[in-house]
């Protein structure tokens, strides 16, 4: 049985429809509902049984479910980059984090876990997840979202007993089916769609950096199908343990992803920048604190054995368009 915490979320939902396709379904489902509309993510989902994220280690207690377990896929955290709560970040993203990977190092099973680019701060030292220990170490997050993750990634290296094999996966912007209920986290693809459909337009944020024009900030856009391959490769064949970029090694402006979004909305290649897109000022909550580029170093990955081709910026938000956003049922 594979454990797949925040299984009602983003990436956790989706990594369950790729389990799902690879025909495993003795999941055991871990994750709080709350109000959002997120169960909506697993009502197509098989998967053997649901654990509510406060009961999981009372769960694990009784030895005969313990040993159920042959992998932890451990995707249940705050991923809001906005969240100011230091003490909900540091039990959610650090503390919970800590007790699964012991688990996995007393069980001698696979555990993959979310990390994240925030950990790389400003990108002064780079996107490198082939860095040595003491170069990790270096890192400086731009928030308190980052830091949480950093600290586990510093504490995890730090191990002499470690799961059989662990990965930690530093995401970049990852879009794509199942985001629906993250709101303002949700990725640009989800509003500028929204927005392209309401008002024939999309507002993106004005440059306050020298060297970047308005709406030429540049991402690592990945799709969600190439991030489950990924995780699924990671949770599965043999890798080297420690830490992995899951982009694309491409990076591409805000606005070549809104103008992607709107001309596959609109079935119309011809869109003016200048008819569509209106810049306006970020607000002042994000200025300090927002990273003007990022791009993934891919080739540990590449050297690990993974080797897929990753959807285009073009191919994937077409997909995501076209099948799932303009479609009533939205979902994998």
């Amino acid at each position: 049985m594979i454990i797949v915490t925040g299984a009602a979320g983003f990436i956790g939902s989706a990594f369950i429809w790729k389990l799902n396709e690879m025909g495993i379904n003795d999941i055991l489902a871990v994750d709080k509902m709350r109000t959002e509309e997120k169960w909506l993510n697993l009502r197509k989902r098989d998967y053997a049984d649901w654990v509510d994220r406060d009961d999981l280690f009372e769960w694990l207690s009784d030895k005969k479910n313990a040993k159920k377990i042959t992998a932890v896929a451990h995707f249940g955290a705050c991923s809001a980059t906005t969240e100011k709560d230091g003490d909900f970040l540091m039990g959610n993203n650090y503390g919970y984090t800590k007790k699964l990977f012991k688990f996995c190092a007393e069980h001698n099973i696979n555990f993959v876990n979310a990390s994240s680019a925030a950990t790389y701060g400003a990108g002064e030292l780079g996107y490198n997840d082939d860095m040595t220990v003491e170069e990790y170490k270096k890192l400086m997050p731009l928030n308190k979202y980052g830091y949480s993750k950093k600290l586990f990634d510093d504490w995890s290296f730090k191990q002499k007993e470690t799961p059989k094999q662990w990965v930690s996966c530093k995401f970049f912007n990852v879009y794509g089916p199942q985001e629906y209920h993250k709101g303002r986290m949700a990725s640009m693809v989800f509003h500028t769609f929204n927005q392209y459909k309401e008002n024939k337009g999309v507002k993106l944020f004005k440059s306050h950096k020298d060297g970047f024009k308005d709406g030429e900030q540049l991402r690592d856009f990945v799709y969600i199908k190439d991030v489950v391959n990924m995780l699924y490769y990671f949770l599965t064949e043999k890798v080297e343990s420690g830490i992995y970029n899951v982009g694309t090694g491409k990076c591409r402006s805000f606005k070549d992803l809104s103008m992607a979004t709107m001309k596959s909305a609109s079935g119309n290649e011809d869109l003016k920048v200048e008819d569509v897109i209106e810049f306006v000022p970020m607000p002042e909550d994000l200025r300090g604190r927002y990273q003007y580029f990022t791009e993934a170093k891919m080739e540990k990955s590449k050297r690990a054995g993974y080797v897929n081709k990753f959807y285009s910026l073009e191919e994937g938000v077409y997909d995501y368009v076209v099948n799932y956003l303009s479609k009533e049922d939205k979902y994998l």
